[in-house]
């Protein structure tokens, strides 16, 4: 198996922003509400605070948004399954059901930030681009020649 498909940062923001909104509805559905909505709540803050192209306030790393996803499903797992609050089954389902995307999110995400993304992608290319951008250039330095001296021989 080779290396896994990174998917943009924006990606797992927007993912995070829809399942805590999916979070508050559902808790809005149940007849005790807060534990289903504080996680949702949680999730929605996580992300908006994160620096990334969809975030509200970018007060936080990618880095640190990386280890603050670990917590904060950690926070809805313990919330799901505590006996101390009332939340009804369905509600604690829900926010079982949605650790599952949140770790694919987490698992499958570049975290890297654009300066960082940046330098890997120049190293990955090697001298290849370089080749091929001379080369269309030769390309299309010999076709306008060939072209001007058509026209040239034209009206000779």
């Amino acid at each position: 198996m080779g290396e896994r498909a990174m998917r943009p940062f924006w990606i797992h923001q927007l993912a995070e922003y829809l399942i805590g909104i999916s979070l508050v509805a559902q808790g809005m559905q149940d007849i005790s509400p807060v534990v289903p909505s504080v996680a949702g709540a949680l999730v929605m803050i996580n992300t908006s605070i994160a620096r990334g192209p969809l975030g509200a306030f970018r007060i936080v790393s990618r880095g640190l948004h990386r280890w603050l996803d670990l917590v904060v499903m950690a926070a809805i797992l313990v919330g799901a399954v505590q006996p101390r609050v009332d939340v009804e089954l369905t509600g604690r389902l829900i926010m079982v059901v949605m650790l599952v995307p949140l770790g694919f999110l987490w698992f499958y995400t570049d975290w890297a930030e654009r300066r960082d993304r940046k330098t890997r992608r120049q190293a990955s290319a090697g001298s290849t681009g370089d080749v091929v951008g001379r080369s269309a250039g030769r390309i299309a330095a010999n076709a306008y020649l060939a072209g001007k001296n058509a026209i040239k021989k034209r009206s000779q």
